[in-house]
C-alpha cells in the first residue's frame, strides 16, 4: 500500500514505521497529538476512487496527513460504498492502535456518512458506527468528521 503527503512526496517507509517516526518528531516538537482516520470515495462510471487519510492534529497547532488512494472497477450500492469505506479506515486505524496507545495518542475514526435521514449516505450510519464502536474506537460522523468528509474529499 503507497501513503503520500499532501504535497505528493511519496511516504518510502511502511506506514506504521512512518507514523511512529512521525509521532515521535512531534512530541520531541513538544505536541500533543490526536489521529483521525476517514476514507472517502467518488464514483465515475463503473469505477469508484477511494482516499484514505490519516490526519494528524497538533494541540491548537493545526496538522497535516498522509494520504492512500485506490481504484475499484465495481458497480455498488450507496449501501456497500459506505462500509467499504469504513472498513478501510477501521483496517487502518487496527494496524496503528497499539502503536497510538504506546505514546498516548488520542484515535478517532471517521465515517463520511450523514446523520440526517434525508441523505442517502444515512443509510450506513448503524451499521457503521457499530462496526467501529465494536472495534473500540471512537466514532465520528457527519458532521464532525472532519477527516473523511474534509480531508479525503479532497484528494479523491
Amino acid at each position: 500500500m503507497k501513503w503520500r503527503r499532501l504535497n505528493g512526496n511519496k511516504i518510502e517507509l511502511p506506514i506504521k514505521d512512518a507514523v511512529e517516526k512521525t509521532i515521535i518528531k512531534e512530541m520531541e516538537a513538544g505536541y500533543k497529538l490526536k489521529v483521525c482516520i476517514g476514507t472517502d470515495s467518488q464514483v465515475r462510471g463503473n469505477v469508484v476512487e477511494f482516499a484514505t487519510v490519516i490526519v494528524f492534529l497538533r494541540e491548537k497547532k493545526g496538522g497535516f496527513m498522509f494520504i492512500h488512494t485506490y481504484k475499484k472497477e465495481q458497480t455498488m450500492s450507496i449501501r456497500e460504498r459506505m462500509i467499504l469505506e469504513v472498513a478501510k479506515s477501521v483496517e487502518v486505524a487496527y494496524s496503528l492502535c497499539d502503536l497510538l496507545d504506546k505514546y498516548h495518542v488520542g484515535l478517532e475514526v471517521h465515517a463520511d456518512i450523514n446523520t440526517d435521514p434525508h441523505f442517502q449516505s444515512n443509510v450506513a450510519l448503524k451499521e457503521a458506527m457499530g462496526y467501529i464502536l465494536g472495534m473500540g474506537f471512537e466514532f465520528k460522523a457527519k458532521p464532525e468528521a472532519f477527516a473523511s468528509s474534509s480531508c479525503a474529499d479532497k484528494v479523491v
